[in-house]
């Protein structure tokens, strides 16, 4: 399950950096 974790906690940081992205975008537009 861990075998891939570095690949797994780049993945992680981009969904969480991308998520928080959209989350500042939305705030920005409202």
């Amino acid at each position: 399950m861990f075998m891939g974790a570095p690949y797994a906690g780049g993945f992680a940081l981009i969904v969480v950096l991308f998520i928080l992205l959209i989350i500042v975008g939305s705030a920005w537009l409202f």
